[in-house]
């Protein structure tokens, strides 16, 4: 199954551009999901979820909504180097599986994402805090991020396979040290996310919207067209979030992929 959105929905830049210009922020996501089915909720990397905001969302939705949360920061960045949760520590890995559980009970729980930051190395301690990742979280569907190119080899697919993490998939700038854009599947939870390919802002910017602020052209989704197939095949539900916000270039993203991935646009139209 092939779910297709974008990174987050309450922008307030959104409004003009996705939403009506005077929408009240809490109608923001019943008029997204008239047309995506699902969303990545990203505050929550910030901050601890609470069962009852995730409630709230639930009651917004479909049915057949599907959420992804990106874990909180205590759980991927703000914790020790080592395996005895000195950083991380069990409790919280137990309140945000708990603040979950709306979601979980409704059916519209799709996946964990946890982005570890760029200073996540392979290291040995490392490798086996993924494998203290995936026992904590049970038995939730989990996908990693990584953010250094250095994770980026068979050993790494390896032990993703072997600890039934999914692997997330990502376009972005063609920069040195970053990760490059290959699709693999870990786990039967297939993971994309497109960050833009703003090269000249990604390390240098003054807010952070600016690194994210990119439209992609139809020849440089059309790329991903045969992977995002390929993802399709080898996963049970293939995700896949559009992150380059600014201004809602992230729904028009999103809504050209659809489109291809549906078969409504002709390559041949795509490329004159």
């Amino acid at each position: 199954m092939l779910r297709i959105g974008t990174s987050g929905y309450s922008y307030q830049d959104w409004k003009g551009p996705v939403y009506p210009e005077h929408i009240k922020d809490t109608d923001m996501l019943p008029f997204y999901a008239q047309e995506f089915d699902t969303t990545e909720i990203n505050y929550t990397y910030y901050r601890m979820p609470s069962a009852r905001t995730l409630a709230s969302m639930a009651s917004k939705v479909p049915p057949n909504f599907l959420f992804t949360i990106k874990a909180s920061k205590e759980l991927t960045h703000e914790r020790d180097d080592d395996t005895q949760g000195n950083g991380a520590t069990p409790e919280n890995f137990v309140l945000f599986r708990e603040a979950l559980q709306p979601l979980i009970s409704e059916g519209k729980f799709g996946a964990v994402l946890a982005q570890f930051p760029s200073s996540f190395k392979p290291t040995d301690e490392n490798r086996d805090y993924l494998a203290v990742f995936r026992d904590r979280m049970g038995d939730l569907p989990v996908v990693v991020e990584f953010r250094n190119a250095t994770w980026i080899t068979d050993e790494t697919m390896e032990l993703l396979r072997k600890n039934n993490l999914g692997y997330c998939c990502v376009d972005e700038p063609h920069l040195r040290g970053l990760v490059p854009p290959i699709a693999v599947a870990t786990s039967p939870v297939a993971y994309v996310r497109f960050h833009g390919r703003n090269a000249k802002k990604w390390w240098h910017h003054d807010e952070a919207y600016e690194r994210y602020s990119y439209e992609y052209s139809p020849e440089e989704l059309e790329e991903w067209v045969p992977k995002i197939e390929k993802l399709q095949v080898a996963a049970d539900t293939t995700f896949v979030f559009t992150n380059n916000h600014y201004n809602g270039a992230a729904v028009r993203t999103a809504e050209q992929l659809k489109d291809m991935l549906a078969g409504q646009v002709s390559r041949t139209s795509r490329r004159s």
